[in-house]
C-alpha cells in the first residue's frame, strides 16, 4: 500500500510537471494551457457517451434476466478513467482515454478482473446473502 501511495502522490506528479515543462518548452505556455482545457472538455464528453452506453446495455442485460458483470466492470473502469481524465496532466489524460474508449478498455478489465479475484479468494471481499 505505501509503494501504491509513493507512486500516486509522488512519481504520477513528478512525471505530469516535467511533461509539461518539456511540452511547454516546445509548443510555449498558452497551448499547454489550451491542450489541459481540451482534453477535459473532450475527456468529459467521452467519459459520458460511455457511460451512458454502459448503463443501456446494463439495462438491457436485466431486462433478459442477466446478471450484468462486464457492464459492472465497464463502470468502475469508466469511474476511474473519468477521474484520471478531470485530474490535470497529459499522463493521466492518456491513461484515462485508455480507460474509458472500449477497444483499449480490455487489458484494464482483464486486470481489474484478475484483482476483485484475487481479494475474493484472498477474503479481503466477502458476499453475504439476505
Amino acid at each position: 500500500m505505501f509503494l501504491f501511495l509513493l507512486i500516486v502522490f509522488i512519481v504520477v506528479p513528478a512525471v505530469e510537471i516535467a511533461l509539461f515543462i518539456w511540452t511547454g518548452g516546445h509548443i510555449g505556455l498558452w497551448s499547454v494551457l489550451l491542450l489541459i482545457i481540451l482534453t477535459g472538455i473532450l475527456g468529459t464528453m467521452v467519459v459520458r457517451h460511455e457511460g451512458l452506453e454502459t448503463i443501456r446495455k446494463a439495462q438491457l442485460a436485466m431486462q433478459q434476466g442477466e446478471v450484468p458483470r462486464d457492464q459492472l466492470l465497464d463502470g468502475i473502469l469508466i469511474l476511474i478513467g473519468a477521474i484520471l481524465l478531470i485530474t490535470p496532466g497529459f499522463f493521466t489524460d492518456a491513461v484515462g482515454f485508455l480507460i474509458v474508449f472500449p477497444l483499449s478498455r480490455k487489458p484494464f478489465k482483464k486486470l481489474l478482473t484478475y484483482y476483485i479475484l484475487k481479494k475474493i479468494k484472498d477474503g479481503s471481499i466477502t458476499f453475504r446473502r439476505f
